[in-house]
């Protein structure tokens, strides 16, 4: 089985990559095995760094690149890496042994990957053939609509589970990008924080829906922020408390991503749901 190791960031949901993804796996009748590295990017909103946050970030674009090859019949696995792009593809070599590297960049303009000779370091130490991939997504988008959905404690509410629903009829391809603000900077509150995602995805997907997640920030709008620089969303969907109990609501968090995104934001109102 031939295996091809491929590293991208922003572009790993780029039409450009994931066609030349199933050009390989077609050239080999399906006989592949995909590896896919995502260095972990730090964000640029928050004076804090959550390395929960930051991970999650990153493997949230593996889980969501494994269900679209997934469904193609490629078989694909995939772990964050190292942050800085050249060692974390050297650890996937040294692990994997990949046949072929595949790197996809933003074109050279935008490429931070480039300005650092990423392709050409990685070519001269690999001693395996290296494939570049440009995908300019600024430009031409993604093959799939992306929606942020942003909760708390109204995670699981049944509105909100509504709304993702009816935005994800006859679309099987719309994914649903779920970020859990933690609380407060505790590791109990990233464990609460962590509960709630996997519930909420686990809901999700059992209901048909192409959902993955990860725990934020304790400010919400620096969550929000957070995910809109992590994944290209055409959409935002922010779940709140009735607004006389929202504190979210009391710092007009609704208004201010809508600025600062210049993305659509529906905004859902619900209870908190009661433990069975």
């Amino acid at each position: 089985m031939k295996t091809i190791l491929v590293v991208a960031n922003e572009t790993l949901g780029g039409a450009a990559l994931l066609e030349r993804i199933r050009d390989h796996a077609h050239a080999e009748g399906g006989d592949v095995r995909v590896v896919i590295c995502v260095p972990r990017t730090k964000p640029r909103h928050g004076n804090i760094i959550y390395d929960e946050a930051v991970y999650d970030a990153a493997q949230v674009r593996i889980d969501l690149a494994r269900s679209v090859l997934r469904a193609e019949g490629i078989d694909t696995i995939g772990e964050p890496g190292d942050p800085d792009p050249y060692t974390a593809t050297m650890d996937a070599v040294a692990e994997y042994e990949p046949d072929l590297i595949i790197i996809s960049t933003l074109p050279a303009i935008s490429s931070g990957w480039l300005r650092r000779d990423l392709i050409e370091r990685v070519s001269d130490a690999a001693g395996v053939p290296v494939e570049h991939v440009v995908a300019d997504i600024d430009n031409e988008g993604l093959p799939f609509k992306v929606t942020l959905v942003v909760a708390n404690r109204t995670a699981s509410s049944d509105p909100l589970r509504e709304t993702l629903i009816s935005k994800a009829e006859g679309d099987d391809r719309h994914l649903f990008v779920v970020v859990i603000p933690q609380e407060g900077g505790e590791g109990l509150h990233a464990r609460r924080a962590r509960g709630r995602l996997n519930q909420v995805v686990e809901r999700l997907r059992g209901d048909g829906l192409f959902a993955a997640g990860m725990i934020g920030d304790p400010d919400p709008y620096t969550a929000t922020m957070n995910g809109v620089q992590s994944f290209r969303v055409d959409d935002i969907v922010i779940s709140t408390l009735p607004e006389t109990r929202s504190g979210w609501m009391r710092t007009d968090l609704i208004a201010r991503v809508r600025k600062a995104s210049g993305k659509p934001v529906e905004h859902i109102a619900a209870e908190a749901p009661t433990a069975a």
